[in-house]
């Protein structure tokens, strides 16, 4: 059975990732949450003091960049991938609301992407990948045989990233985090380099008022399809 790229594009919050994993799971295949790529770069950026409220400038982080490793490795507890910044697990520090408020800045620095998704390109070499984000289908992986691109209401985000957080014990606000959501739209749709934009080629999914098993069924008959023919 041959093996194909999977890329998963989408706004944040549209469940990406989680459709994500089981996907790889189901067809025995890696998964990449480039997400948690820039999300840890974010991290290490905020923990270092390279982020100020008042001032865009990036040169201190890009110049560490060099000094950033990560990797995935799979949980034996839960048997999902987790992402390591130097050595160390971050699955849940780079979930919290304060690296989402300054994740997408960080991503739409030149430096960072070019880094990361040289790694990104790397990772799914030899295909048999599923690997979501804000570029895979237009600039990663412009030649993946199956490209999904997500979206929903920033309503309906917002009421999903808001149950999650208040399940993880963060003080939040439902305004707070709708505005995170609209204002990482805006960055991602706007910015210079690797915009988010959908492919031409990519099918279209607004999970909206979809169910996550119907949304699953339809991108897993799919795969199977390409995989198959």
């Amino acid at each position: 059975m041959k093996k194909i790229i999977i890329a998963i594009d989408g706004y944040s919050s549209t469940g990406k990732s989680t459709v994500a994993k089981r996907l790889a799971k189901a067809l025995e295949y890696i998964y990449v949450d480039t997400g948690a790529m820039y999300r840890a770069v974010t991290l290490y950026a905020l923990e270092c003091g390279f982020i100020d409220d008042g001032s865009d400038n990036f040169n201190p982080l890009i110049k560490a960049l060099d000094a950033i490793v990560l990797r995935f490795e799979q949980n034996p507890e839960t048997g999902q991938s987790e992402i390591h910044l130097n050595n160390k697990n971050v699955e849940h520090k780079i979930r919290t609301l304060e690296v989402s408020s300054y994740v997408s800045k960080i991503a739409a620095i030149p430096e960072v992407r070019k880094k990361l998704v040289e790694q990104q390109q790397q990772m799914g070499a030899v295909k048999g990948v599923v690997m979501d984000g804000r570029d895979i289908g237009t600039v990663v992986f412009p030649e993946a045989e199956l490209k999904l691109f997500m979206t929903a209401s920033p309503a309906k985000r917002a009421q999903r990233r808001y149950k999650e957080l208040m399940e993880r014990g963060e003080e939040v606000t439902y305004e707070a985090v709708l505005k995170n959501v609209q204002d990482r739209d805006l960055i991602d749709s706007s910015r210079d380099v690797s915009p988010l934009v959908k492919a031409k080629d990519a099918m279209v999914l607004d999970n909206s008022n979809m169910g996550h098993e119907e949304q699953f069924q339809r991108i897993y008959q799919k795969a199977l399809e390409i995989i198959n023919s």
